[in-house]
């Protein structure tokens, strides 16, 4: 089958009967990943009996270990597909996201990854509660993660249903919904049964197939242009009349006017410091056994995201020269095709089959950890020290655990397939936007501000979250242009330009948490005392949180 046929396969209204590959096979590979999985999951669970053993696998990982599954969680669609696709259209621009993306675990290595993991024990609550008002502060903290985990989730569900019509060929709209269903149970089945050990494994078994499988792509996309990197350069180029040599140089997207470089300023700053506020990332400090592993944990997921990000960009240019911006942008998905695409342009069917099952794949991964963290959150922060006042015992927590867990991938379900159609985009921007305008800003403060209380913890969890989601919702990504989440343009109430508020509601939280912080009298020498010393050594961390 030609690429054009291929192409043709994929348009909305073609007919049932044109696929792009053999979907038979894609979803062989996919059903194969699930089965293959789901028996490592059983194998290394046994027992998940105490909330130790549930939410962080026992802490009986290594660095390394952790290190490959934070890459496995952290590499989701949006990085597998979306960046992939950024740069084939818009080139240098495209690969941006990467160095966002890369540069935020700097942010998690020097400043977070080792003090979360001696302060905490579970959840981010953990942290920023034990020398400020259990109570509110608990509810603030999990009210911001599950917000952070649920648009994270929306987004990761709904694009399970996009990638159904490019890989799947099902031009059903409930077949996709079918498939989007089917995603949810598979993730909540992984969740149930292997707790974060569980899990864990998944994302590590991801993470070395998709490194691989884009390292063969690289290989091969390479080895057309001779090993040449410039004439693969070149060839994209040459393949993309309407950007031509723009596509090398900055400037193609966010270059057009002082907004779109202001916008991407506050893109930057939602990516870079976004990244140490996400619940599903900060829960991995705890499945290792001490500090030292954290960082561990983080320096290797750097070189293997960075190595990652490095292969996306030959991936990118090589769907720019040998698929075509056209082909692209005519396929259901546009960027987010152009990965898939230049497999098939590749490797035919089988190779897109294996594509197609490792994007699948990432996405089970992703959601598994989502799913982990937001019932830990809500097991732990809001039915045991909210509900029952931390009265409930380890076996009660995980119960509830589990319950939530069902819950949420049914919420997930349901969120999934009504956002579906829908612009995803601004879901991933969201999640980032609110994780570091309500989570970060209440971190740095709580490990590293002597003088900061409750009063400053509320005001900068609910100002950054309240922020953003305000900004967002007055925002191009949802009113008023083309790419909207509402399509009808006649409705327009984008009162707000920028397309990511990070550059306001970040420097809003700080600022909020600072001045709750002024005007309140609360401070206790001694707990921040405490503090300090866990932050270093580790020294009582289980004992401070159970009690």
């Amino acid at each position: 089958m030609s690429l054009v046929h291929a192409v043709t396969a994929v348009l909305p209204a073609a007919a049932a009967d044109t696929q792009v590959g053999s979907p038979l096979l894609n979803i062989a590979v996919f059903a194969g990943f699930v089965i293959v999985t789901l028996t490592i999951v059983i194998r290394v669970a046994g027992g998940q009996k105490t909330a130790a053993q549930y939410y962080t696998g026992g802490a009986s990982f290594s660095g390394r270990q952790n290190g490959l599954a934070i890459a496995g969680d952290y590499l989701s669609a949006a990085s597998f597909l979306g960046i992939a696709g950024a740069i084939a259209l818009q080139g240098y621009d495209g690969f941006m996201y990467s160095i966002g993306f890369l540069v935020a675990w700097l942010v998690a290595l020097l400043l977070t990854a080792e003090l979360m993991r001696n302060t905490g024990r579970f959840t981010l609550a953990d942290v920023l509660s034990y020398r400020l008002q259990q109570r509110p502060v608990r509810i603030a903290a999990a009210t911001s993660s599950l917000a952070v985990s649920f648009f994270y989730l929306l987004a990761q569900m709904a694009g399970a249903g996009g990638l159904v019509a490019l890989l799947l060929g099902l031009n059903s709209l409930w077949a996709q919904y079918v498939v989007i269903a089917v995603v949810g149970a598979v993730m909540i089945g992984y969740v149930l049964i292997g707790g974060m050990k569980g899990t864990t494994w998944v994302q590590m078994i991801k993470a070395v197939l998709l490194i691989s499988a884009t390292a063969i792509i690289t290989v091969w996309v390479l080895g057309k242009y001779g090993f040449n990197l410039s004439a693969l350069l070149q060839g994209a180029v040459d393949n993309s009349p309407e950007a031509g040599p723009a596509l090398l140089d900055p400037g193609l997207k966010y270059g057009l006017s002082e907004l779109s470089k202001i916008d991407f300023i506050s893109l930057s700053m939602a990516l870079v410091l976004g990244t140490a506020g996400l619940p599903h990332v900060l829960i991995r400090f705890y499945t290792v056994p001490t500090s030292v592993q954290a960082r561990k944990s983080v320096e290797w997921a750097i070189w293997l995201i960075g190595g990652f990000y490095l292969l996306t960009l030959v991936v990118g240019y090589g769907a720019a020269a040998l698929v075509g911006p056209d082909a692209i942008n005519a396929a259901p998905g546009k960027a987010n095709s152009a990965a898939p695409l230049l497999a098939f342009e590749l490797g035919g069917s089988v190779l897109l089959g294996v594509v197609s099952g490792i994007a699948f794949a990432t996405i089970l991964a992703v959601v598994a950890g989502l799913t982990i963290a937001s019932s830990a959150t809500f097991a732990h922060d809001l039915y045991n020290y909210v509900f029952r006042k931390g009265q409930a015992t380890p076996e009660e927590e995980v119960r509830v655990a589990r319950w939530a867990a069902v819950a949420i991938g049914v919420v997930a379900i349901v969120g999934g397939i009504l956002a579906y159609g829908q612009n995803i985009a601004f879901l991933v921007a969201l999640a980032f936007a609110v994780a570091a305008s309500a989570n970060l800003p209440t971190i740095l403060y709580s490990l590293f501000w002597g003088r900061f209380n409750t009063r400053g913890a509320l005001w900068s969890i609910y100002g950054g979250l309240a922020s953003s989601l305000l900004l967002i919702t007055f925002s191009p990504v949802v009113s008023g242009s083309e790419t909207s989440m509402i399509t009808n343009q006649a409705v327009d109430f984008a009162i707000f330009p920028l397309a990511n508020p990070g550059i306001v509601s970040i420097p809003l939280a700080f600022f909020l948490g600072w001045l709750g912080t002024v005007t309140s009298s609360e401070h206790n020498e001694q707990k921040w005392a405490e503090v300090e010393v866990r932050s270093l050594t580790g020294h009582g961390v289980a004992e401070a949180v159970d009690h």
